[in-house]
């Protein structure tokens, strides 16, 4: 989608504007064979995070760095995330959550706005006419945030992509468009609010029934990119909870690709393998 929070994501594969790539003979089936031999060699470790949620910043930086139109920062950054999420599906991550659009990201500029939404239209319904990643990893696809604020035709694009998969089981993309956690707070609490007044008490797991993501996973890892140390407004609620691991990486978006994502979710796997007596010690001294 879009390089979400920044106010300032390209592909490391996929050139925009500098003509085609060349190609090693078979190089496409060694690096699929490399991603089948890596993706078991994670699932084998049973220590997959579940639920990944991903702040794809850097898309605008992207493109002022290679003299290329704004628009062409946020395909790029499109590229990577299919690519990103191909990985993850295929390790084994059930959730994949993806900062799609901020709604601070109103406050751009007008052409801006348009173009970030005319993509994003365009790639839903490139879920939803072709479904060659939704269809391969039984991927069902949600639209999460304050869908109010979108227009009717941007709406109907993602009914469509959303009825497409609603019966896929084995995974899960929530496509957070428009989002903040803020909001999101606010809605879990207007919904346990509603609760007490029925009779029921509000508690955290009154909250937590009641978040975009309830009934998921809960988060595990989440990552954002273009070395910046905040987490932007993004599953703020999510991201407090005990054992959640952050990755801030100091690369832009489109420029963190498969094996970047692949060297993430290993250390992830040694750190719960290896490294959970530390961890609690750590906690203990605190």
């Amino acid at each position: 989608m879009t390089d979400m929070t920044e106010t300032g994501a390209g592909s490391e594969v996929v050139p925009l504007v500098a003509g085609p790539t060349v190609e090693l003979p078979g190089s496409w089936s060694a690096l699929a064979l490399l991603k089948n031999l890596f993706s078991r060699t994670v699932r084998a470790s049973n220590h997959v995070p579940r639920h990944v949620g991903f702040i794809m910043d850097g898309n605008r930086r992207y493109a002022r760095k290679r003299a290329l139109e704004v628009k062409d920062g946020h395909e790029a950054g499109f590229h990577s995330m299919s690519r990103i999420l191909e990985l993850c599906y295929e390790a084994g991550v059930q959730v994949a959550t993806v900062y799609a659009f901020s709604i601070e990201n109103f406050k751009r500029s007008p052409d801006e706005v348009a173009s970030l939404m005319d993509l994003a239209r365009r790639r839903i319904r490139q879920i939803t006419e072709n479904g060659e990643l939704t269809d391969k990893y039984g991927i069902k696809v949600q639209a999460i945030g304050a869908l109010e604020l979108l227009d009717a035709d941007v709406l109907a694009d993602i009914h469509a992509a959303t009825e497409r998969t609603k019966n896929n089981t084995r995974a899960t993309l929530n496509i957070c468009f428009p989002y903040t956690g803020r909001e999101e707070i606010v809605h879990a609490m207007q919904g346990s609010v509603a609760d007490h007044v029925s009779g029921s008490e509000i508690s955290e797991e009154t909250l937590d029934s009641h978040l975009y993501t309830a009934g998921q996973p809960p988060l595990d890892l989440l990552i954002r990119t273009s070395g910046v140390s905040r987490l932007s407004d993004f599953m703020i609620w999510q991201a407090a909870r005990s054992g959640v691991d952050i990755e801030l990486l100091d690369c832009l978006w489109p420029e963190f690709g498969p094996l970047r994502m692949a060297w993430v979710l290993l250390k992830f796997a040694f750190r719960n393998s290896y490294g959970a007596g530390a961890s609690l010690a750590d906690d203990d001294d605190e």
